[in-house]
């Protein structure tokens, strides 16, 4: 097939939503995607999808709404955010947690996650959700072509017309009526662009889609568009060093209630705050930091979780476990009398409200912090990772792309990893899950409205 309506470049969450929201609405699609398997990234995630005011929330009892889910992005992202994606984000994240549910996307649970004021972090299982898009958008007539890089996006008449892709050695041109959908991730597997954009990171490990090399970014680049928001790259904290893609190994025991400490044992940071930052402050102390935490929290495991399963964790020989703190400082090889002291005035500020890196609350501006005292007392030795680079092109509300001049570049749109501008300077967790779905979804529905806006012109 040389010819088809919508051409989608990338296969993870934002293409596949698009692909099934377009197909559903009568159009012919072609989705590339350069690896031999589907998911990318979005296979990885940590299996969160943020959204407000849902079934599952007042099945829960969980009071919730569109405005404090939008107020909530727009303090974490410290307003450096493109507030008018994040409202449009707010705008279509009800509808769109509709639809994957009326489409078989099954969630799981609801959990207070980073940066939300109340628990509004729905898990999915992405292999699930993943496959349930790939064969719903299959059945309606996408065709889906694996090993098949694309290359170069053509410009006839000032429009992105086609592009030229590469499948068995040879390469190949498909055109497009309606448009050309970039949603190809980020590139945490670049460590060119790494370097070039984000050397700050370069103590990171490295995680992410295997084929994310920033080829999106590329694509759209090469016929102008305005890539934005390097400079709030982050890494993202709570990884044991030991983590691979393969196997991810990450836990926040400090949302449910656990502390961090450095190397001389000593607390640096509020551990409340976005796991982005709490990345940023564990890089500036340029030695190991560990989690560490009590039976207390160590009960607050939830099994199969990918950000709370604490038991896994231990099995595996990850977490330590010591039956006083003086043990757990030996076993860390950390000064004695520093933790001993940590923990103490942590107890102590928690229980004034005088905490002395303010912290008042779990994550963000919700729940109660306990003392840690319980023992068996536990610790995992944690890293900052590359997970996820949210930065790249920029788009409007209707997730066309945009140029330098902030003039729309016809036939071109982007959603997912690979845009900037939404998160600001800090991240919400689900909010990557949950802006690849919606802006997957309005991309196509911006394509099938050009399209059909272009056959009313023709009749």
């Amino acid at each position: 097939m040389n010819q088809v309506d919508v051409i989608i470049v990338g296969a993870g969450m934002a293409g596949l939503c698009a692909a099934l929201e377009a197909t559903e609405q009568g159009l012919s699609v072609a989705i590339f995607e350069k690896q031999d398997t589907i998911g990318g990234s979005s296979l990885l995630s940590g299996c969160f999808m943020a959204f407000a005011g849902t079934d599952f929330q007042k099945r829960l009892g969980i009071q919730d709404s569109t405005a404090s889910l939008i107020e909530d992005m727009l303090t974490v992202g410290q307003h450096q955010n493109d507030e008018a994606l994040v409202k449009a984000y707010g705008n279509h994240q009800l509808e769109t947690y509709n639809w994957l549910v009326a489409h078989g996307i099954q969630f799981q649970d609801c959990q207070a996650v980073s940066g939300h004021s109340n628990p509004r972090g729905h898990t999915i299982i992405p292999e699930q959700a993943i496959y349930t898009l790939r064969n719903k958008a299959v059945e309606n007539g996408a065709i889906l072509y694996l090993n098949s890089p694309v290359n170069r996006l053509i410009i006839k008449e000032d429009t992105v017309k086609s592009v030229v892709y590469e499948q068995n050695g040879e390469k190949k041109e498909c055109f497009a009526n309606s448009g050309v959908i970039l949603t190809t991730g980020g590139f945490s597997q670049s460590e060119e662009m790494l370097h070039l954009y984000a050397p700050q990171l370069d103590g990171t490990i490295r995680l992410g889609g295997t084929g994310n090399q920033g080829d999106g970014l590329k694509l759209a680049a090469s016929v102008g568009a305005w890539l934005i928001d390097f400079p709030n790259l982050k890494g993202t904290y709570g990884f044991h060093p030991k983590s691979t893609n393969e196997g991810k190994r990450q836990a926040h025991t400090f949302y449910k209630g656990g502390i961090i400490v450095n190397e001389e044992g000593n607390r640096f940071v509020n551990e409340s705050i976005s796991y982005k930052l709490l990345g940023d402050a564990a890089l500036q102390q340029k030695q190991k930091t560990f989690q560490v935490f009590d039976q207390a929290v160590m009960n607050e495991s939830v099994k199969n979780d990918a950000l709370y399963d604490f038991d896994s964790l231990y099995s595996e020989n990850l977490i330590v476990k010591a039956d006083s703190l003086e043990e757990l400082a030996l076993l860390l090889q950390l000064p004695t009398e520093s933790l001993i002291q940590t923990v103490a005035s942590y107890n102590e500020g928690i229980a004034s409200g005088k905490d002395v890196f303010g912290r008042r609350t779990l994550t963000h501006t919700f729940g109660t912090p306990l003392p840690i005292q319980q023992a068996p007392y536990y610790a995992m030795e944690t890293v900052a990772a590359m997970l996820a680079t949210y930065a790249g092109v920029r788009v409007n509300t209707r997730a066309e792309v945009i140029n330098p001049f902030d003039e729309v570049i016809p036939g071109l749109y982007a959603a997912g990893e690979m845009v900037g501008g939404f998160h600001g300077a800090g991240y919400m967790t689900g909010s990557s899950l949950g802006k690849a779905a919606i802006f997957g979804r309005v991309a196509a529905n911006q394509a099938i409205n050009k399209l059909r806006d272009k056959k009313s012109l023709t009749k």
